[in-house]
């Protein structure tokens, strides 16, 4: 699959990618800082933000799509870096193919099963009718029934777009996310492996990396190092973007 893709910068490569119900523009902000240094390719995961449509959403497809990316692109040795849902598909990208990349860091998220928790938010996006949508201000009013966190509902609502005869319409493809929800929760495989240097950062107020998931780390990332911001939560390039900058250009600079 062909992905669509925003870059910014020069020097060595680094890939981004985001998390479920993202998009490349979420990571703009960031991927700017970072352009300083790297060629940094901001990319739109399928069934998201800019790029195809598919009735097939699991890791396996999407590292496959990873590696298309970076064949069809000609990137030698990149950095990837993967928020979430990005960082399994990163994960699964470096096990499968560990001399395609050089350092790989993972935001917020470990190689572990993952319960089904983004019920709420499906059912608030399906419960606004686009076919009777008039503004996107409808929109954030029916979300708020499911949704309270305003900062959650604009990420959301980003998603949220218009057709060519102006028809608000979804990027993201939402019944195959809902089809797909509980294969997006599905931990790597046991029996895959990688020595390269891996970093995990993990926001303190989050429970997506805990104390016990460092022992799952290392059996499938032996050279990995986990790092804790204070203060964050789940978004935490958002949150604290210096801390987590500083944490990424200290670890990317080590080579």
């Amino acid at each position: 699959m062909k992905l669509h893709y925003q870059e910014l910068g020069e020097g060595k490569p680094l890939i981004i990618l985001h998390g479920l119900f993202g998009s490349s523009d979420n990571w703009m902000t960031i991927g700017r800082k970072l352009a300083d240094t790297f060629k940094v390719y901001l990319i739109d995961q399928r069934n998201h933000g800019d790029s195809p449509h598919s009735d097939t959403h699991n890791y396996e497809v999407m590292a496959a799509d990873l590696k298309e990316f970076i064949e069809t692109e000609k990137i030698q040795n990149p950095h990837i870096m993967g928020h979430s849902m990005g960082g399994k598909t990163a994960m699964q990208f470096a096990v499968e193919n560990p001399d395609m990349f050089d350092q790989l860091i993972i935001v917020d998220i470990a190689p572990k099963a993952y319960p089904v928790h983004h019920a709420t938010i499906l059912k608030g996006l399906k419960s606004i009718n686009l076919s009777e949508l008039k503004s996107r201000n409808d929109a954030d009013k029916a979300l708020a029934e499911y949704v309270p966190e305003k900062g959650v509902r604009q990420f959301l609502l980003k998603n949220l777009t218009r057709d060519d005869d102006k028809n608000f319409t979804w990027k993201i493809n939402l019944p195959v996310i809902e089809a797909s929800i509980e294969t997006i929760g599905q931990g790597l495989e046991k029996k895959l492996a990688t020595e390269k240097d891996v970093l995990f950062i993990g926001g303190a107020d989050s429970d997506y990396i805990r104390k016990e998931d460092n022992i799952t780390i290392i059996n499938f990332f032996p050279n990995a190092s986990v790092k804790m911001i204070e203060g964050a939560g789940h978004w935490i390039h958002a949150e604290k973007p210096e801390e987590f900058l500083e944490i990424v250009l200290g670890f990317l600079s080590k080579k």
